[in-house]
């Protein structure tokens, strides 16, 4: 045979027509029409539904994640409260606790098509508990999903005992990025000290930035700047992503397009967390209450690079959430107010090509031809109604392999005049 697996007859984002996709040895062989069935060992009909590159879960916490309610609730739904209450879980971890989890938690998010994920991991534990599980899990998960590690200290670098050493012991053990927090620090002094700390490890070890930064509803938290500002000195464009951001949702407009305008010149990422932005924010107001997430739409607009994360899954700081990518784009796009057809549509960039651009893994990502076969086919057609529906992913695939498939569920309806009950499509009529 030609070729592995034939997709025929599928939709491309923003391509008009149909396509057929065949894949031979782990790679994307021919992107055509009209290719021939009987050339491939196996033929999937995709009947106008939507096939994608993977979803990108640009920031996660795997060492937290399914630890709701241990030791007990977020009873405030504040931030802090959720750190506080991590400190207290974080003195039982064990490698085993962690990686049970964790591999759970990833199953979650292959299973709905998210092949790359970026997590943090606490590392403010002497015995780098956390660290040490999942350097394993993103070995034990290479088959299926893409896992890159952040060095990530949760209570701060200079204000946790050994901050810097730990931080040091991290990229040494393997961490990927160099991660960091300068708005928990104790003092703003520190907070400008934990960021050139982080671009002085990212230099020694050339290695990628990805920092928490500003994630307060703090008009006067202003790092993120300093991050711009470290990345022009030292170079490191394209490399550094800031996390969060949610202060600039309380910039005054004219200091906000002054910082858009240093991040573009300075090429850095931002990374949204929808759920997490608009659970833990705006918490300190009465009304109106701000939503919390930074300024997506603006910063697209203006030339930033932004992409998504789920950031928590049933954790101290959200309770909810099941790993669903695309159910977080669909939040993005209610709280960000991008409803306009077009926007829609590049909703969906936010947890695939932006994603990659920001995880810098473009030249290994995409529906292009000769690149690793990587993708999911959508029961929906199009990504305005995937972002709609939230629909199954019916296929899933990494290096040609299939990897997930998911059986869609089907609702019927009779009437008292009718004597069977009809199928329902939720699909708009024609």
């Amino acid at each position: 045979m030609q070729y592995d697996i034939l997709i025929r007859g599928a939709r491309l984002h923003r391509h008009k027509d149909l396509v057929d996709i065949a894949v031979k040895d782990g790679l994307f062989a021919r992107i055509g029409t009209n290719l021939d069935a009987a050339q491939a060992a196996r033929v999937i009909e995709a009947e106008g539904r939507l096939v994608s590159p993977p979803f990108i879960d640009a920031h996660v916490h795997l060492d937290a994640v399914l630890t709701v309610g241990q030791p007990r609730y977020n009873a405030s739904g504040t931030l802090l409260e959720g750190i506080q209450i991590w400190g207290e879980r974080k003195g039982s971890l064990t490698v085993e606790d962690v990686k049970r989890r964790a591999l759970e938690e990833i199953r979650w998010e292959v299973a709905q098509g998210t092949l790359h994920i970026r997590s943090h991991v606490d590392v403010c534990d002497p015995n780098l508990t956390a660290l040490r599980a999942l350097l394993e899990v993103r070995e034990e998960v290479r088959d299926i999903c893409e896992l890159q590690l952040v060095a990530f200290p949760q209570d701060g670098i200079f204000s946790f005992p050994e901050g810097p050493q730990l931080m040091r012991r991290a990229m040494e053990l393997g961490c990927d990025i160099v991660g960091g927090i300068p708005h928990h620090e104790w003092t703003r002094d520190m907070g400008v000290e934990d960021v050139h700390y982080v671009f002085e490890l990212a230099k020694e070890f050339n290695r990628d930035i990805d920092c928490h930064c500003d994630e307060t509803d703090d008009p006067h938290s202003r790092f993120t700047e300093v991050m711009a500002a470290d990345t022009m000195k030292q170079n490191w464009h394209g490399r550094v992503t800031t996390s969060h951001c949610t202060a600039m949702h309380s910039y005054d407009n004219a200091y906000a397009f002054k910082l858009m305008g240093l991040l573009k010149r300075a090429q850095m990422h931002v990374i949204a967390n929808p759920f997490d932005n608009v659970v833990l924010q705006g918490r300190f107001d009465t009304y109106p209450k701000r939503r919390g997430i930074t300024r997506v739409k603006e910063l697209l607009a203006n030339g930033v690079n932004v992409a998504l994360g789920h950031d928590s899954i049933m954790d101290p700081w959200f309770p909810l959430g099941r790993g669903d990518m695309l159910a977080a784009a669909q939040l993005a796009l209610f709280l960000c107010h991008m409803s306009g057809y077009e926007e829609i549509n590049d909703v969906l960039d936010l947890i695939t090509s932006n994603g990659a651009k920001a995880l810098r893994i473009e030249d290994r990502y995409g529906l292009e031809e000769g690149k690793p076969a990587n993708f999911l086919l959508l029961d929906a057609p199009s990504a305005f109604e995937a972002l709609r529906l939230l629909p199954p992913r019916l296929y899933v695939f990494k290096g040609g392999r299939e990897v997930a498939r998911t059986t869609p569920e089907q609702s019927y309806v009779r009437r008292a005049s009718e004597e069977e009950a009809q199928a329902v499509t939720f699909r708009p009529l024609a």
